[in-house]
């Protein structure tokens, strides 16, 4: 089944301004039964660090597995973009966007990972996931990069 009109209902994002703000939208899953695998990405990440100010640059990489909503990528980066001049450590970062993706969403299975740019030495990798449904993740888990 290809778009529809109606799945643009509620969609106030896409098409309008570009402005960061911390709303993800959904559009309806045309195909809720199958386990299948959406995948986003992006290498432009920023936020700050929550004591000293400097700048943290990331991959971020968000697999998830729809029910009955997809989320609206145009929403998503003005939500990430959203945490540019956030103060927030990487590890706390990650599990909200993965709260954050869980609670529009409600997804079969979710997965986060936040891929930090080395600094002062140290690169930090995190990884969270939210499983609603074994069989999905099953189906899934191995195959991501």
């Amino acid at each position: 089944m290809l778009t529809e009109d109606k799945d643009l209902d509620g969609l106030t994002i896409l098409g309008n301004g570009t402005s960061p703000e911390r709303k993800l939208e959904t559009f309806p899953n045309h195909s809720p039964s199958r386990y299948y695998l959406v995948t986003l990405k992006t290498d432009e990440f920023t936020c700050i660090c929550p004591k000293t100010g400097q700048p943290d640059f990331a991959g971020i990489r968000i697999y998830y597995v729809p029910d009955k909503k997809i989320v609206e990528s145009k929403s998503l980066k003005l939500y990430l973009w959203s945490y540019r001049n956030e103060g927030v450590f990487h590890e706390h970062l990650i599990n909200q966007i993965l709260d954050d993706l869980v609670k529009a969403l409600d997804p079969h299975w979710c997965l986060v990972k936040g891929l930090f740019n080395i600094r002062g030495g140290i690169g930090i990798d995190v990884t969270a996931e939210k499983v609603k449904t074994k069989a999905a993740r099953e189906a899934w888990f191995l195959k991501i990069e």
